[in-house]
């Protein structure tokens, strides 16, 4: 049996920027640092931080801060915050380390602006946000316009909505993505969206799924076929995570999703098996190779 780690599994830019910048602030000033949701939708990593004096709060609990940590040091994840939150973290006294990924810092801008034009507009058009309902960057995004977004997590979804008059083809529609969303599937919405508008000059279809999420999809799927086996390491939270085990699963039906080694069954697996192991975008690379090492220890 031969195992091979995906060289392009692992953490994403913007991940790697908001741990470093953790990190960084942990070592340097020895005081414990709040981070407003997971810094990053993986267990292991999680518990690696906390040790190291990291504390998570639910993003509910921004409303409700024990008064003992006002006045520290917070830090906005890589998923970004809608304006509403920064304003009230301001108001508890927190010192804001900001780690919103560029690229949605970007699409936030976008967003902002779209909608501007959009309300100038004699019949106000519409913003769609294609991603996960509820998903902390997608709140984030729909923060930009308080809330005058449409979320649409699917095309089945879409069509509903079309069909219910919420989302109205005979306006201007302006539509983006979620970062870590499947291409094709946005590619499929969009072009659906644009056969069905009154004008199909009237849809603007805006690129906003990461290019290293997106490259990732392709690479990922010559990954699964040339193995026998999958074993894809991701948090069971992560969105990325099920998008990209979904991706293997519908190439290599041997693919099996877990969160850390100690998931791992000998059963799985077959005596001359060409084992590959891949993650999300928010797995280390350290959990992938202690996966593959687990394996190897297997035989």
């Amino acid at each position: 049996m031969t195992v091979e780690i995906d060289s392009q599994s692992g953490f994403c830019a913007g991940v790697i920027r908001a741990i470093g910048k953790a990190e960084s602030f942990l070592e340097e000033s020895g005081r414990h640092l709040y981070s407003l949701g997971a810094i990053v939708h993986n267990e292991a990593e999680l518990t690696r931080l906390h040790k190291k004096g990291l504390v998570t709060l639910d993003r509910n609990d921004i409303y409700d801060i024990p008064s003992d940590a006002r006045g520290e040091a917070l830090l906005i994840r890589a998923h970004g915050q809608p304006p509403k939150v920064y304003e009230r973290i301001r108001e508890l006294g927190f010192d804001i380390i900001d780690c919103t990924c560029p690229v949605v810092l970007s699409i936030q801008k976008s967003i902002r602006e779209s909608y501007a034009k959009l309300k100038s507009l004699d019949s106000p058009g519409q913003i769609l946000i294609f991603g996960k309902i509820g998903h902390a960057e997608v709140l984030g995004l729909v923060g930009q316009v308080d809330g005058d977004a449409i979320v649409v997590e699917n095309l089945i979804q879409l069509k509903e909505l079309i069909s219910a008059g919420t989302v109205n083809v005979g306006s201007q529609i302006e539509i983006f993505s979620q970062t870590t969303m499947s291409p094709v599937e946005y590619e499929e919405l969009c072009g659906y969206l644009k056969s069905v508008a009154s004008d199909p000059l009237m849809v603007t279809v805006h690129r906003t799924i990461c290019s290293q999420v997106a490259s990732r999809h392709e690479i990922l799927t010559d990954f699964a076929k040339m193995h026998d086996i999958i074993i894809f390491v991701s948090g069971k939270t992560s969105s990325n995570g099920k998008v990209l085990c979904d991706l293997c699963k519908s190439v290599n039906i041997r693919t099996y999703h877990i969160g850390n080694p100690d998931e791992l069954q000998k059963i799985w697996f077959r005596r001359d098996d060409r084992v590959g192991v891949c993650g999300a975008t928010s797995t280390p690379k350290w959990l992938l190779e202690e996966t593959a090492s687990r394996i190897e220890n297997l035989q």
